[in-house]
């Protein structure tokens, strides 16, 4: 009689894959989010630190999980999110739930008076939405002719539309460090509204929750998260320019420009597109808008903000704020302090995730961990 075979063990989460036996018994594991609501008395707005003239304020809460932002023409703001499957919209000082049991809408944009909303493969068009927040109706469903792929591991999108009317997002590396196909994962693309005209824009981009149009020159500028496991301090996160349609940017043989990948080989970071500025080893850098209004002194105008999410794969933790980039008369970037105060020692309050800014020139930062959304204005 033979003897049953064992079960074959459990697969290890995907936040696993990659990290060395030597650090086997590592405590580092991701951030869990909070799904239920805050308090309006218990959203961390007065730890808020900004620069002298600034003020921050709670423009919206009660959501949790609030994410990816996305403004209205009629002044509506779109909330998406990862875990909790929704999709909110505030209007006039009231929350609306546009959409709910979605897998990670994170990806919302909007145009011509309709909403889009991508989680993971699914894409959704809501017409008119603006008009009918208390009952949405049934969207339009584009799944099908944007053709996307189904794996979730990174794959939760950022979308925006560029000033050539396509919609831009990406598809992240289904891995924390591994070959891809480069015409699938890892990239950056644009499409017509309507899922048509399919193209890549870059490739050997890991995980990029973050993009925008430079309001002059017209450059596609990304955040893009580095690779866990390979060390305390790096790689880091970037930031990015995209120079030429489908360049590369080295995933996964390279890493931030200098640095080759311990564990896959093959090409080396000569052959790539460096980045643009390091932003933090393992900052989890997200969201990311360009100022131009006028409520900012002039030296914010076209210059990036850009909301880091925070670290879980490093043992002093290292985001949880939002930093502002300014490019200099040659279109060199810098990075300096805008937003902070959610990181007590090693404790964080909060977790930074977009930037969004209003018509009237202030800036709206979300928090995912408490399902809030910030308003900073100044004032001299």
């Amino acid at each position: 009689m033979a003897l049953a075979q064992p079960a074959p063990a459990p697969a290890p989460p995907g936040w696993q894959q990659g990290r060395p036996d030597s650090l086997a018994a590592s405590p580092l594991a991701p951030n869990a989010p909070k799904l239920t609501m805050t308090p309006a008395d218990q959203v961390p707005v007065g730890k808020l630190t900004l620069p002298a003239g600034f003020k921050a304020e709670l423009f919206a809460s009660g959501m949790p999980g609030a994410r990816m932002m996305a403004l209205g023409s009629n002044g509506t703001l779109f909330i998406g999110t990862r875990t909790i499957g929704r999709v909110y919209a505030v209007k006039d000082g009231k929350t609306h739930t546009i959409a709910s049991g979605l897998a990670q809408p994170n990806g919302i944009a909007f145009k011509d008076g309709a909403l889009y909303v991508i989680a993971i493969n699914k894409v959704f068009r809501y017409d008119g939405i603006e008009g009918k927040l208390d009952a949405p109706g049934t969207p339009t469903d584009l799944t099908a002719a944007f053709g996307l792929p189904t794996e979730e591991h990174h794959g939760w999108k950022f979308a925006t539309f560029g000033p050539d009317g396509k919609l831009y997002m990406q598809v992240g590396a289904p891995c924390n460090i591994c070959a891809v196909d480069e015409n699938k994962h890892a990239l950056l693309l644009r499409f017509n509204p309507d899922g048509s005209g399919r193209e890549v824009v870059a490739r050997g981009v890991r995980n990029s929750v973050g993009m925008a149009h430079h309001p002059a020159t017209g450059q596609l500028w990304f955040t893009n998260n580095g690779r866990d496991w390979a060390g305390e301090d790096e790689p880091q996160d970037s930031l990015g320019v995209v120079r030429g349609l489908g360049e590369h940017f080295g995933f996964p043989y390279c890493h931030m420009g200098t640095m080759q990948d311990p564990d896959v080989k093959g090409r080396q970071c000569s052959e790539f597109s460096p980045p643009a500025l390091l932003l933090g080893a393992h900052t989890a850098a997200l969201g990311i808008r360009f100022y131009t209004g006028d409520m900012f002194p002039a030296e914010y105008r076209n210059s990036m903000f850009i909301a880091r999410h925070g670290s879980w794969n490093r043992t002093q933790r290292a985001g949880y704020d939002v930093v502002n980039v300014t490019l200099d008369a040659q279109g060199k970037p810098s990075m300096r302090p805008f937003m902070g105060g959610l990181l007590e020692g090693n404790s964080f309050l909060g977790r930074p995730t977009d930037v969004q800014q209003l018509p009237d020139g202030s800036l709206l930062v979300s928090d995912e961990q408490s399902g809030a959304i910030y308003r900073i204005t100044y004032s001299k």
